[in-house]
C-alpha cells in the first residue's frame, strides 16, 4: 500500500482510501448543591521525618513497600499566587508499609524552580499557566528588555514519579526530570532528555516491558519540520547497577512521526503501548508555535498557546515498537480529547485500545485556582456543569489492510464487540465502544505488571462526580459490572493496584488510595481495598493536610 497524507474531517468529507473512522457520543449529567474543595488546592507543609499513623481495620501484612505520591503542593511565593492548579510546586509524599503498620512522610522537590523562587521569595520561573514577572527591582527599560528572554524552562516535576534502569524519578512535561530517593524523597540531580537524544520534552507517563525496557514519548523541532518521537530506554547494565547517578545511556528515537501541521502540532500526555505495538494519538489539542515564539513578549502564559481544534479529527499513528517502522494506515476518528489510557492489546488481528476520552479539550486550562477555590453552590455547580467529563470508550484497530481490504464494509468481526471500521473513500461515520457512564472517569489503572498489553478483565479509576474525583471505581470490561467506594465529603487520588504475593487471580490484591476531605482539618487517610470485593480492609490515618495530587507508583522495593 502507498502512503498516504494524513487526512481530517468531522463529516463525510475524507477522501483518503486509506482512511479508518471512528465515532462515539454520550451525554453528561448535571450537578448540584456541590461543596467547596479550596482546602484541597491550598499549600501544604513539608513532613520529611517519617511520622506514625493510626490505623483503622487491618493493613495486610504481606504488602511490603511505599505508596509514592506526586503533585502540586505549594501555590505562593511571598505575595505571588499561581494561576493554575498544575503550576503548584511537586510535594512527594511516602506512606511505607509494613507487617500492617504504616509511616508518612513528605517532601518539596527542590527543584531549581523550587529554590530560586524561594530565595527571592516570589515566582521567577514560569508554569504552565502562571507567566514570570520581571523583577521590580530592575528599572523599566531592564524589564522591558526581560520580556524578549528566552523563558526558563521549568524543572518543577510535580507529575508523576517513573523509572528508568531501576531509579526514581518525578517528572513534568519538559525535557527535565529529578532523580529522587524512594526513601528519603531526598532531591538529587537534575535530568535533561536533551542532553541524551534529540528531544525537547519527554511525558509523565512512560511504560515498561517485560525485559526491563522503557518507552516513552518526546517531541522535536527543526528545519524539516515538528515530530513526534518514540523513545525507547534499555533495561539497566549489571555493571552500572552500584551507581549513583542517573543514567539513560542507550536512549534513542526508535521512531519520529513527522506532525500534521507543522505549525500547529498536538498536545498529548501520554501514549498506547501493546505486546507489538505503540499507538501515537495525535488529537486536536492545538500548540500554536507562533504564539509559542511571542507569548511572553504578549504577557500571557503557556496555556494560553493551546487550542482546541475540534475541525481536526484524530490520527492513531500506529508503529511497530519492536521495528520502529510506522504503518502506511492512518487510523482516524471523530475529534475528541485524551490525557490517559487504560490498556491496549492484540486479538485476532486486532489492536484494542481503551482510553479515557472526552469531546472537549478545553478542560485543561479551565483548572485554574480560582475555578477550583469557587464557593459551594450555584458558583461551584455551574463551573463543574460546564465542564466535559472524560468516560473510558474503545477503539479497535484492523491491522491486517491492505490495498485487497474493500470498501465501505465493516472490518471488525470480534465477538461482542459494537465499535466498526471501514476502509473508505467519503469518510463514513463509525462507531465504537462506551463502557461507562459514571459522572466522570479517569486516573485509570489496572493490574499493569501482568496485564499491560495483554488482554485484561479489570480496570480501577476515579469517579468524577464533583471536579475532583469523589469515588473509587472497578469495572469489569467483560461483563460491564461496577464496584464503587463513595462517601460523601471524601475524595480519593487515583487508585493504584498491588498484587498478592502468590496472586493466581487478576484481581487478586489490594488497591491504594490517598482520601482528602475539605470538611475536617488534618484527616487525611491511606486506604487500603480489597481489589476482588472492593470492599474497605483498612486505612492509616495521618494527622496531616494533603493537597489533592496527582499520580503516584508503588515501590515494592521500599
Amino acid at each position: 500500500m502507498t502512503p498516504r497524507e494524513p487526512c481530517f474531517h468531522t463529516s463525510r468529507s475524507c477522501k483518503s482510501p486509506n482512511c479508518l473512522l471512528l465515532q462515539i457520543m454520550f451525554r453528561c449529567p448535571q450537578a448540584s448543591g456541590l461543596e467547596c474543595l479550596a482546602p484541597l488546592v491550598c499549600s501544604g507543609e513539608e513532613t520529611p521525618d517519617p511520622i506514625p499513623t493510626t490505623i483503622k481495620g487491618t493493613i495486610p501484612a504481606w504488602i511490603n513497600g511505599s505508596f509514592l505520591r506526586n503533585g502540586p503542593g505549594k501555590f505562593e511565593f511571598g505575595t505571588d499566587r499561581y494561576t493554575h492548579w498544575f503550576d503548584g510546586m511537586a510535594m512527594m509524599h511516602r506512606f511505607h508499609i509494613c507487617e500492617g503498620n504504616v509511616t508518612y512522610s513528605s517532601r518539596f522537590l527542590r527543584s531549581d524552580s523550587f529554590i530560586q523562587n524561594s530565595e527571592k521569595n516570589r515566582i521567577v520561573v514560569s508554569e504552565f499557566g502562571t507567566l514570570a514577572m520581571p523583577d521590580p527591582c530592575k528599572n523599566i527599560f531592564a524589564r522591558f528588555l526581560s520580556r524578549f528572554q528566552t523563558p526558563k524552562t521549568t524543572d518543577n516535576a510535580n507529575v508523576n514519579f517513573v523509572k528508568y534502569k531501576g531509579d526514581y524519578y518525578v517528572s513534568t512535561e519538559t525535557n527535565y526530570m529529578r532523580r529522587v530517593d524512594p526513601q528519603s524523597l531526598e532531591t538529587k540531580e537534575k535530568v535533561d532528555w536533551s542532553q541524551y537524544i534529540a528531544v525537547n520534552s519527554a511525558t509523565a507517563h512512560p511504560h515498561y516491558d517485560r525485559e526491563g525496557a522503557v518507552y516513552n514519548m518526546g517531541n522535536s523541532h527543526s528545519r524539516r519540520g515538528f515530530f513526534y518521537n518514540i523513545i525507547r530506554v534499555p533495561p539497566p547494565e549489571e555493571k552500572a547497577a552500584m551507581q549513583d547517578s542517573a543514567d539513560l545511556t542507550g536512549a534513542k528515537v526508535i521512531c519520529s512521526i513527522p506532525a500534521a501541521d507543522p505549525r500547529k502540532p498536538s498536545y498529548f500526555h501520554s501514549f498506547v503501548m501493546s505486546e507489538n505495538y505503540i499507538v501515537f494519538v495525535e488529537q486536536p489539542i492545538k500548540i500554536d508555535l507562533l504564539k509559542f515564539m511571542l507569548y511572553k513578549i504578549q504577557g500571557k502564559s503557556f496555556h494560553k498557546v493551546m487550542t482546541w481544534e475540534p475541525q481536526h479529527g484524530i490520527i492513531f499513528h500506529l508503529v511497530n515498537r519492536h521495528t520502529g517502522m510506522a504503518s502506511e494506515v492512518k487510523y482516524c476518528t471523530a475529534p475528541m480529547f485524551t490525557l490517559h489510557q487504560i490498556n491496549a492489546f492484540e486479538d485476532g488481528g486486532f489492536l484494542i485500545m481503551d482510553m479515557c476520552c472526552g469531546d472537549d479539550g478545553e478542560l485543561i486550562g479551565e483548572f485554574t485556582l480560582e475555578n477550583l477555590r469557587r464557593n459551594a453552590g450555584e458558583e461551584m455547580d455551574e463551573f463543574y456543569n460546564s465542564l466535559c467529563r472524560n468516560l473510558p470508550r474503545r477503539y479497535v484497530l484492523p491491522l491486517t489492510v491492505d490495498e485487497r481490504t474493500p470498501l465501505d464494509q465493516n472490518l471488525i468481526t470480534l465477538h461482542n464487540c459494537k465499535a466498526t471500521a471501514r476502509k473508505t473513500k467519503h469518510g463514513e461515520e463509525l462507531h465504537n465502544d462506551e463502557l461507562l457512564q459514571f459522572g466522570g472517569l479517569e486516573f485509570p489503572q489496572i493490574n499493569y505488571h501482568q496485564y499491560n498489553g495483554r488482554p485484561y478483565r479489570y480496570f480501577y479509576s476515579c469517579g468524577f462526580g464533583h471536579v475532583f474525583g469523589d469515588s473509587l471505581l472497578k469495572m469489569d470490561v467483560h461483563t460491564k459490572e461496577l464496584k464503587a467506594w463513595r462517601y460523601p465529603g471524601l475524595y480519593p487520588s487515583e487508585p493504584v493496584f498491588v498484587a498478592s504475593p502468590k496472586a493466581t487471580e487478576e484481581d487478586d490484591g489490594v488497591v491504594l488510595s490517598v482520601i482528602i476531605t475539605p470538611r475536617e482539618e488534618k484527616s487525611t487517610f491511606l486506604l487500603v481495598l480489597d481489589a476482588k470485593t472492593f470492599s474497605e480492609l483498612g486505612r492509616a490515618e495521618v494527622p496531616v493536610n494533603i493537597p489533592y495530587g496527582t499520580h503516584g507508583v508503588f515501590n515494592e522495593m521500599g
